[in-house]
């Protein structure tokens, strides 16, 4: 199946000149973040990889934000995905956010329940934005509901902004991807070509489905064999077209099955980080609330500051000595990353006959 965007892999690769100054030893700032604008969730998804966060009311301050991120931009930051610990857009600034990051040169996501995006949201943003990302967990009202622990009304309400999201790309003539995302478990499988077919009528440019992850921090636990559902990447096949596919990450389902990370030490910390809804500057989104991968806050420094500080200088040393990958979620997010870095720390015999 088309992966155009490799969802199902990683782009570090195309990042030679960062990789490059890595290698050599230098300090390098991040290509890539995450940035949580609010604590607070109007869902309770049954697989929340963070509800150990607690949906706490936190904001972050607009112009603090838009501060740093201008910061950001002129460091080298290439990328911000809007998503963390709760829906986005409950912060009601998250617009002028998203306006103001893409100005600083820097590319612009959203990860969504997409119930909030509404039209004259969905008019502010989409020219400004890379991609957006709704989380659909369902192809019907009622499995949605149970899943997302929400009322079933917002399942129709979700597929009419993206469908008004698609008119909008269209009107302005954007760019910005528009895709829906169904995280596979047992409850909505019998339900995946339904969402297929939904999201494609939307107008949505394609629909990933992507394993379970699980941390152990977590309130929740599936145990899944995603070998069984392997029938649904060729039944799937059919949705394809030059205007909508679909994203089976046959890859992801495969590491988590294994039950093994796939790699044995985590390097991919310098090219990417995460700032929470209070404002802290986290190495790594799986281990929020761990004191060892707080850097700081941009509330008290600015971002350069935190990146070459020393908090941050103490904890790159002891992932690198002491961290126990089991605590780590299988299938992170960095996982691709990660096993590509080890392979230039440490490559193969016959490298050179290329």
């Amino acid at each position: 199946m088309t992966d155009q965007f490799r969802i199902d892999s990683h782009k570090l690769m195309y990042h030679v000149n960062r990789v490059k100054k890595w290698l050599d030893g230098e300090l390098i700032y991040p290509i890539y973040m995450e940035v949580s604008p609010c604590g607070s969730c109007n869902h309770r998804c049954s697989f929340c990889s963070v509800d150990f966060m607690g949906y706490q009311k936190k904001m972050i301050d607009a112009g603090l934000l838009k501060k740093r991120i201008t910061e950001l931009g002129s460091l080298g930051l290439k990328s911000i995905m809007f998503a963390g610990e709760g829906e986005p857009f409950l912060h009601k600034q998250l617009s002028e956010i998203i306006v103001h990051t893409k100005k600083t040169g820097i590319d612009v996501a959203v990860t969504t329940n997409g119930v909030l995006m509404r039209p004259e949201i969905s008019e502010k943003i989409i020219a400004s934005m890379a991609w957006v990302k709704v989380s659909l967990n369902a192809g019907q009202a009622d499995t949605y509901a149970e899943i997302h622990q929400t009322q079933s009304d917002d399942f129709g309400r979700v597929l009419k902004n993206i469908e008004f999201a698609a008119k909008v790309k269209q009107n302005q003539q954007s760019r910005c991807a528009i895709g829906v995302q169904l995280l596979l478990l047992p409850e909505n499988v019998e339900e995946v070509e339904t969402l297929a077919q939904r999201s494609k009528d939307a107008g949505a440019d394609y629909l990933v489905v992507k394993p379970y992850t699980h941390h152990h921090k977590n309130d929740h636990h599936y145990k899944i064999e995603y070998s069984v559902y392997n029938y649904l990447e060729k039944a799937l096949e059919k949705y394809n077209s030059d205007a909508f596919s679909v994203i089976f990450r046959a890859r992801a389902m495969k590491l988590w099955d294994k039950q093994t990370q796939p790699v044995s030490a985590c390097v991919c910390l310098p090219f990417w980080s995460y700032i929470d809804a209070g404002g802290n500057v986290w190495g790594c989104s799986a281990h929020l609330l761990e004191e060892t991968f707080k850097y700081g806050s941009i509330k008290e420094n600015t971002f350069k500051e935190i990146w070459e500080g020393q908090k941050r200088a103490k904890s790159l040393k002891w992932v690198s000595e002491n961290l126990d990958l089991s605590t780590c979620k299988l299938n992170c997010r960095m996982g691709q990353v990660n096993k590509y870095l080890n392979e230039l720390i440490e490559p193969p015999e016959h490298v050179n006959f290329i």
